[in-house]
C-alpha cells in the first residue's frame, strides 16, 4: 500500500538537484496517472455526496447503493475485457475511501458549523451521473493498465509519481490525500 511516507520520500527524491550533480534522467510520464487522477476526482465528488447527505436521514453507509455500484462495475469490467474481480476490488477501495472523506467532512462540519456547505446537491441528478462517468472511465483505465499493475518496484514508483501528480494537480488537503492513499494504494497487485 502506498503511504504518506512513500509520497514524502518521492517528493524529496524528485526535488531539483543542487550543486554540480548530474541532472536526473528524463522519466516517461507515469502510466497510472489517468487511473490515479480518476480516483482523485471521485474523492473530490465525495464532498458533494457529503453535502447532499449532511443533516439528513441519509447515512454515509449505503449498502444497497454500494452493491449497485459494484454490480455495475462488474458488468462494465466484463464488457471491457477486464476480470470483474479486479474491477470490484478496485472500486471497493474507492467506495471505502469516499466514505472516509464523508466521515471526515461530517466531523469537520459538526465541529465548525461555519464551514457547513450552503448548497445541498441532488445526488441522483447532479452527483451520481458524474460518479458513473468516472466509474466507466476508471474501468477502461484498469483494463488499459492491466499489464503494468503488477507488484513491482516499477509499478510502485509509477503509482507514487501518479499520486504526487494528483495531489498537487487537485490541491488535495490532508483528508483527501489520506483517502487517495487508501483508494489507490493497492493498484500495484
Amino acid at each position: 500500500m502506498l503511504t504518506g511516507l512513500a509520497l514524502s520520500a518521492l517528493i524529496a527524491t524528485t526535488a531539483p538537484a543542487t550543486g554540480n550533480a548530474a541532472p536526473a534522467p528524463d522519466r516517461a510520464e507515469p502510466r497510472l496517472i489517468a487511473l490515479v487522477d480518476l480516483a482523485a476526482q471521485r474523492l473530490l465528488l465525495a464532498d458533494e455526496v457529503a453535502a447532499a447527505k449532511y443533516g439528513t436521514d441519509s447515512p454515509i453507509e449505503d449498502p444497497a447503493r454500494e452493491r449497485e455500484v459494484l454490480d455495475t462495475v462488474a458488468e462494465l469490467s466484463t464488457e471491457a475485457g477486464l476480470d470483474p474481480a479486479d474491477g470490484v476490488r478496485f472500486f471497493r477501495d474507492q467506495i471505502e475511501a469516499g466514505k472516509d472523506v464523508q466521515r471526515g467532512l461530517f466531523a469537520e462540519w459538526d465541529a465548525h458549523p461555519e464551514l457547513r456547505p450552503g448548497h445541498r446537491p441532488d445526488l441522483g441528478a447532479e452527483v451520481r451521473p458524474e460518479l458513473d462517468r468516472i466509474s466507466a472511465e476508471a474501468v477502461r483505465e484498469l483494463r488499459e493498465t492491466e499489464v503494468v499493475r503488477e507488484p513491482t518496484d516499477e509499478c510502485r514508483l509509477d503509482l507514487a509519481a501518479s499520486a504526487v501528480t494528483a495531489v498537487f494537480g487537485h490541491r488535495l488537503d490532508a483528508l483527501h490525500r489520506d483517502a487517495l492513499t487508501a483508494a489507490a494504494g493497492k493498484i500495484c497487485g
